[in-house]
């Protein structure tokens, strides 16, 4: 039998063998607490991540990853048009990060009802504009079908705005348009969507672009801007470069002078509140990690102090102190795989079952939501796992070097 082997023999005997009260309490406790600890990191994360990944989604639905306006245009909904023909619009689409690229057209006005009026945007976006996230946001009605031929006066509004006046499936809706000289339009709602991001949700209306186009008085040519999505948005920094390099490189049609904005940038203080929750996430795995550290060396003192007695007999056949070291590592990594078999079950068990229930609520005026987010992706929860372990096993083999100071022919007669 080969060393490792033995160390490894040894150590599921000492696992396995039951041994002293303190022992075993000391075994519960160090495991529990590896438990506690995985499932608390498990659940934070996948917290974070949730709102991360669910708020990062809802702003990305509505206005896509990054943005090519007019450089003159201010930060109202009263844009500066710019040229639907643009020649550096061929050169985006090859980019490798490139997903997709749509024209819309924005305008300010006022929803009227019968008892509420609530200002909102007018967003008019053409026939292949990508309705998924709508689509998946529906809660009545349906999609406006939008062609190259007819304009269609059929709108997408919220659940929040038909609440607010009283509106269904089907309604007409008017607006005022705040203007030299005011005008107002009607139209229809189509559908009502519900992605319960308060914030967007109350002043977002889509219909056809040229609905838009007309109420601004621009040509079928004239557009607000250009909405792309990118194939890598960890990289969105990098993408919006190559977008921005190609537009200074590239002349833009007539006279136009373009700018490049991304998600982040438009909505700073939401990107800086959420990535303020990676400092929480570093200090709760700190914190756990060094809980479950402690406990895990308590534990293990204890066990080498009832095994004194054998120590010294493996050190009288020949064993040495790194064996024997080796040994109680593998031992002791007995209890943390046990703590952290748990722990994943409970956090896991936990996560799941906030996501198919939505059981814990948010204020959505504080947090943008209205139930804790969750999302698990496989690979930081293995990468967590693996860390865990390596962290809290590396670690243990400070302890076991008390093992060097057992004298086999006084640990012999240990009792």
């Amino acid at each position: 039998m080969s060393r490792i082997n033995l160390e490894y023999f040894l150590a599921r005997r000492i696992a396995f063998t039951r041994g002293g009260r303190k022992n075993n309490v000391m075994v519960r406790i160090a495991t529990l607490s590896v438990a506690v600890g995985m499932a608390v990191m498990i659940v934070s994360l996948a917290v974070i991540f949730g709102f991360k990944h669910e708020i990062t989604a809802k702003l990305t639905g509505f206005g896509s990853h990054v943005q090519i306006v007019n450089l003159d245009g201010n930060t109202s909904y009263e844009t500066v048009p710019i040229s639907k023909n643009q020649p550096v619009v061929p050169l985006i689409e090859k980019l490798p990060a490139c997903g997709e690229i749509h024209p819309y057209a924005i305008k300010a006005g006022i929803l009227r009802g019968e008892e509420v009026m609530q200002g909102v945007v007018l967003k008019g976006v053409g026939p292949d504009y990508d309705w998924s996230f709508f689509r998946e946001n529906l809660s009545e009605g349906s999609i406006p079908v939008l062609s190259d031929s007819v304009r269609n006066k059929d709108v997408l509004i919220s659940h929040r705005l038909a609440s607010m006046l009283k509106l269904r499936v089907g309604d007409p809706l008017e607006m005022l348009f705040i203007q030299n000289p005011p005008r107002r339009d009607r139209f229809r709602v189509k559908g009502i969507y519900d992605t319960q991001f308060d914030e967007l949700d109350k002043v977002m209306v889509l219909t056809d672009i040229r609905n838009v186009q007309r109420l601004n008085g621009w040509d079928s040519t004239q557009i607000t801007g250009f909405e792309i999505t990118t194939t890598d948005f960890p990289r969105l920094e990098k993408f919006t470069d190559a977008v921005d390099e190609l537009i200074f490189d590239t002349p833009p049609a007539e006279g136009n002078t373009l700018r490049v904005i991304n998600v982040r940038e438009r909505y700073p203080m939401i990107f800086d509140w959420l990535d303020a929750h990676n400092v929480n996430a570093g200090v709760i795995i700190t914190v756990m990690l060094i809980v479950a550290l402690f406990n895990m060396i308590a534990a293990l003192l204890i066990i080498l102090l009832e095994r004194t007695s054998m120590i010294g007999v493996l050190k009288a056949l020949g064993m040495g102190n790194r064996s024997l070291q080796k040994m109680f590592v593998i031992r002791s990594s007995f209890i943390i795989l046990k703590g952290m078999f748990w722990g994943n079950l409970f956090g896991v068990g936990l996560c799941l079952l906030q996501h198919c229930t939505g059981l814990v609520r948010l204020d959505q005026a504080g947090y943008f939501l209205t139930t804790v987010p969750i999302f698990i992706d496989w690979g930081w929860w293995a990468l967590l796992n693996l860390i865990t372990f390596a962290f809290i096993v590396s670690l243990l083999a400070l302890p076991t070097m008390i093992i060097s100071l057992i004298l086999p022919e006084k640990s012999i007669r240990f009792e």
